[in-house]
Order: C-alpha cells, then structure tokens, then sequence
C-alpha cells in the first residue's frame, strides 16, 4: 500500500516482496496496542539473495515532511586514507539559540542496509523537542565492507563533528553518540573506541534496541521462536556479513562485538531500551548489567510486549510515544544537566 508513506519508517513493500514473505499472525504474546502492527509487519528473512532488493525499496520512500522548526541538510566529509566521502544528514533547529548540544547518530540495518533517512522521524523529534543539532552517518556497511569500515566511518564523523563544533554551532563539551538496532551497536563500539583513544570525550551513549553480541545466534532456544522484524537467521546473516566469519568464534576482533568486551568501566553513562519479545532483549539487559557492574550509569527501559523496531509504523500509539519520551528525557538529562 502506498497509503501511509508519511508514517516515520514505512517502506514501500514491492509486490514481489508480498508475495515472497508471509506475515506473522500469532501476537497474542505482544502488548495488546501493537496486534495490528504486527499483522501488518512483513515475516522477512533477510538473506545475500534479498538483501539487493530490500535496498531499492527502502529508496523508495518518498521524504518525511519535517517539523517547521527543523532544518535538515546533507554534506560530506572526507573519508580518511581514501579519496572517497562520508554523507552526514544534518538536522537542526531553525529557533533555538547556539550553541546547542549535538547527537551523533547511527540508523540500523543488522549491519547490511538502511540509510540516514530511515530515522528522520526520531531524528527531526530529537531536534523539535530538545532543540539540539543531530548529525547522522551514512556509514559503510557489509558484506561489502565488513568490520571496521562501519566503525572507522561513525569515529571519521565523531571527529569530524567535534573538530567542526564551532562552525555548526555545536557545544563540543556535550556531544552524545547514539543508535537503533546496529546502529545502537556501532554506537556502544564507538563509545569503547572513543574511550580507549582518548582523543574525544563523549558525554552520553543512547542504545535503542542495539544489536550487541554475535553470540545470540548460538543460542538453540531462541530458534523456535518467531521474532518479529528481526530473526535468528536474519541475525546470523547480518552478522557473519559483518564479522566476515563465523559467529561465535573463541575471539573477535577488539570493538567488532561491542558485548564480548570485559571491562566497561570508564565508558559514558547509557540508556537502552528494549521490548521483551525483541530477539536483542537478552544481551541488551546482559550489556547495561555489564556496564553497571563496572560503574557506569545506566538505565535499562524495558517495553513489555514490544518486538524489534516496533515504535517504526505508528507514531500515535502510546506506547511509541512513552518510549520516544523516554529517548528524549535521558537525552534532556545528561546534555542539559
């Protein structure tokens, strides 16, 4: 249906598509306001055969109209070490007094697709509520470009951003980094990236449902379930495309897997949220357990009944607005404290 193109994800699903993949039926596991969501939610398996065609679908979508008081823009920055560029999406607010504080933006795609546009709803509400600048990254992602390129791409941004403060009207002391599914992913590695470097200081990390550990598709007991938007084997394709090897092996290469590292400590205060029917419920809660063990701050905003990307087809229902309020109070709390 091309009806509901200005909903804030909503792509258009080809025919072909339709046709390929059924539709979940059983929800009566999940909070009663997402049932037709979920009906309506395509059963996809994401695969090295579909992966093209999911591609040219989601540029199918036609742009989000955007508050009146945000402004977005796209520019590029160099790419280090190459002669190629890195696209930023840019949104900001056309009323608010500079300068403001600034979120680094990751948007998912299990590592293998997806584009800055998917997030211009929650970016664009980040902005309107909290009048700070969003700077989302068009990394690189896999099979084609497997690990670091993704990782390499977001830091060349955080830099980037952080050297460029002052001419976008961005307060380097609060610069927060952030990100839904592997985007939240990429954006806890880069968190232990940036702190290991020492080259920048990052206020704020927040994970939105983030694809953490490798090692879930290991796990035997969640093959029967029937995960919603994000399965077992989609799980195991996005990341052995991204690792470029098997999941699960005895070691990985250092911030490849942002929950096969030890030691958190000295890691920026966090907030991740997740539904308890997403497959990443698990190693979400593994990984704020984690950080508070090692003394970082962390909230862990558990949404009962909600599945992977649930708060992406219907922003009026209430429990897409608690959870995007959520988002932006944490956001409120560390960048204006």
């Amino acid at each position: 249906s091309r009806k509901n193109l200005n909903t804030p994800w909503v792509t258009v699903i080809d025919i072909k598509l339709q046709e390929q993949f059924n539709v979940t039926k059983n929800v009566s596991h999940l909070h009663p306001e997402l049932h037709q969501v979920a009906k309506k939610f395509p059963a996809i398996t994401y695969s090295k055969k579909n992966i093209p065609l999911l591609r040219w679908v989601m540029r199918l979508r036609p742009p989000l109209k955007m508050p009146r008081d945000v402004l977005v823009e796209n520019i590029s920055i160099p790419r280090p070490a190459t002669q190629t560029r890195i696209r930023l999406r840019i949104y900001k607010s056309k009323t608010r007094a500079a300068p403001t504080p600034g979120l680094l933006w990751m948007h998912g795609g299990g590592y293998v697709l997806g584009n800055p546009e998917q997030d211009d709803y929650r970016c664009a509400q980040y902005v309107h509520a909290l009048g700070i600048t969003v700077v989302s990254v068009a990394y690189r992602y896999a099979p084609k470009y497997p690990f670091p390129a993704g990782l390499d791409d977001c830091y060349a941004a955080l830099k980037w951003v952080a050297m460029h403060s002052a001419q976008m009207s961005i307060d380097e002391k609060r610069i927060a980094i952030g990100g839904a599914s592997a985007g939240g992913g990429l954006a806890a590695a880069l968190a232990q990236f940036t702190h290991d470097r020492q080259e920048l200081k990052i206020l704020f990390q927040l994970l939105v449902y983030p694809m953490l550990d490798d090692r879930t598709v290991l796990r035997a007991d969640l093959e029967a379930k029937k995960h919603i938007a994000w399965n077992q084997k989609s799980n195991r394709f996005g990341w052995e495309s991204y690792l470029a090897s098997e999941c699960g092996a005895e070691t990985v290469p250092p911030y490849a897997v942002p929950a096969r590292r030890a030691d958190l400590s000295g890691l920026p205060a966090a907030w991740i949220g997740v539904g308890t029917e997403d497959l990443f419920y698990d190693e979400a809660a593994a990984y704020a357990s984690g950080l508070r063990a090692c003394g970082v701050a962390c909230e862990l905003y558990r949404v009962q009944g909600a599945f992977h990307g649930f708060d992406v087809f219907d922003p009026k229902l209430t429990i897409v607005q608690d959870f995007q309020n959520a988002q932006i109070a944490a956001l409120k709390k560390f960048l204006f404290a």
